[in-house]
């Protein structure tokens, strides 16, 4: 049973639930987690889970998650996950902790893409369910909001360091989220009647004493200048010491920076900083994007003119090609599991090469005497049978590998030079990409 993987890509922004909750560690898990169970099941809608995995995947069924729940059990705690296998995407986490002082049932929930909550009646359902599973398991804290505006806000940790906020706890609002669960030492700090006067869309006491707290109707909305307002409206009626205007200009601010960034890369490079910029965090998207769009690579130096080429100074050129053949395949060896592509040698599978390179960070990793004694005379050879396959080009054989040239048209290429440069830090590797000087040597083949 295939589950819909969350992209690895971070195109598209995702609503994030946390949610950490007690609960009887010695009850049964039927009578205990039920009332979990029926609040997703009548709330969940078409995000709804159909795959449990626990030690092996199943069809969800509260027995399998009773199943996976047993099967995974240690001394300490139980995880399981639930997933979908349709769009919209779901990962899920449910983990049960046993052996702390205050046994918890911690919920991390994802849900993809969070335009799917621009609907009010969606957000009502989802609102209902975690209310409803903040009266069963009373929590200390808990929140929903855009993945992206939260790992910019710092919102995991409230703006704070880890470890100060496991030590400190929640000792004051940081933050305040789409949906919030206030739990009632949070409540008692502002004070009741304080918190349940918040300006907000809904605000709602919980019979064990937590707070309901939702800004807005709808969750893909957070962004909005109405949204910000009344984000920071709530935000400093519970944090009185703050300042409104402060507090809103840092919200605006925020939105500024996830706002929509329109790609206009060089178009040699295009398809590579399409790929780096959809894995960096999804909050880190847009600015990446203006960054590249603003980011020109640097033209070629790795070329002479063809009429002033070194001639060839090797005693056998036949096995001179052999042995550049041979060290082309140790990149395909190198490197064919992650991008299988690199078995054809394309101008293709140069960007792949180039993305996996930037992806690993290898030149920051792997120790500089390897790279290059063992990696430059691999991409170098690899690069210049790329030219040879593909442009026509024709190897100019060199006993110092850095003098090899493969002629294409009016010009020679030094593919070891470049190898050389692009293995100099991470930022050579898009600075000088194998990419952008297999384009280069295309336009100049004629």
């Amino acid at each position: 049973m295939k589950v819909l993987e969350f992209p690895n890509t971070n195109v598209e922004d995702r609503l994030l639930l946390t949610f950490e909750g007690a609960f009887d560690p010695q009850a049964v898990w039927e009578s205990e987690l039920g009332p979990f169970l029926q609040a997703l099941e009548e709330h969940a809608g078409e995000w709804m889970p159909d795959v449990v995995e626990g030690k092996r995947r199943r069809k969800y069924t509260r027995a399998a998650v009773w199943k996976a729940l047993e099967e995974g059990r240690g001394e300490r705690i139980t995880t399981i996950g639930l997933y979908r296998t349709k769009w919209p995407a779901l990962d899920m986490t449910l983990s049960l902790f046993f052996s702390t002082p205050s046994p918890k049932l911690d919920v991390f929930l994802k849900v993809l893409p969070l335009s799917l909550f621009g609907e009010t009646e969606r957000c009502r359902h989802f609102v209902e369910m975690v209310r409803a599973w903040a009266s069963r398991y009373p929590v200390s804290h808990a929140s929903a909001h855009s993945q992206a505006d939260d790992q910019l806000s710092g919102a995991p940790y409230f703006g704070r360091d880890m470890q100060i906020c496991i030590r400190d706890g929640f000792d004051k609002i940081y933050e305040v989220s789409w949906l919030n669960v206030f739990g009632p030492k949070l409540v008692e700090l502002v004070g009741r009647e304080r918190m349940l006067s918040t300006p907000a869309h809904r605000v709602e006491e919980i019979p064990n004493g937590c707070v309901l707290l939702v800004t807005w109707p709808t969750a893909a909305d957070y962004a909005s200048d109405a949204d910000r307002e009344a984000q920071a409206r709530a935000h400093v009626h519970l944090r009185p010491d703050l300042d409104f205007d402060t507090v809103l200009r840092t919200l605006r601010e925020r939105s500024a920076t996830l706002a929509p960034v329109e790609p206009r890369f060089h178009p040699d490079v295009a398809p590579l900083l399409t790929r780096v910029v959809d894995n960096v965090a999804i909050h880190e998207r847009q600015r990446k994007i203006a960054e590249f769009n603003a980011w020109q690579p640097p033209e070629p130096e790795e070329w002479r003119p063809a009429d002033s080429a070194l001639p060839p100074d090797v005693k056998d050129p036949k096995q001179a090609l052999e042995h550049y053949s041979y060290l082309a395949e140790l990149l395909v060896a190198l490197m064919h599991t992650k991008v299988p592509s690199v078995f054809k040698a394309t101008p293709e599978s140069l960007t792949d090469v180039d993305y996996e390179f930037w992806r690993q960070e290898f030149p920051r990793v792997f120790e500089r005497e390897r790279i290059d004694a063992h990696a430059v005379p691999a991409i170098g050879a690899y690069l210049g049978e790329v030219l040879v396959r593909h442009l026509g080009g024709q190897w100019i054989p060199r006993d110092n590998p850095m003098e090899a040239q493969v002629r294409v048209g009016n010009r020679v290429w030094l593919p070891f030079v470049r190898a050389w440069h692009y293995m100099r830090s991470c930022q050579s590797l898009l600075d000088f990409s194998l990419t952008r000087l297999y384009r280069e040597a295309e336009r100049h083949r004629s």
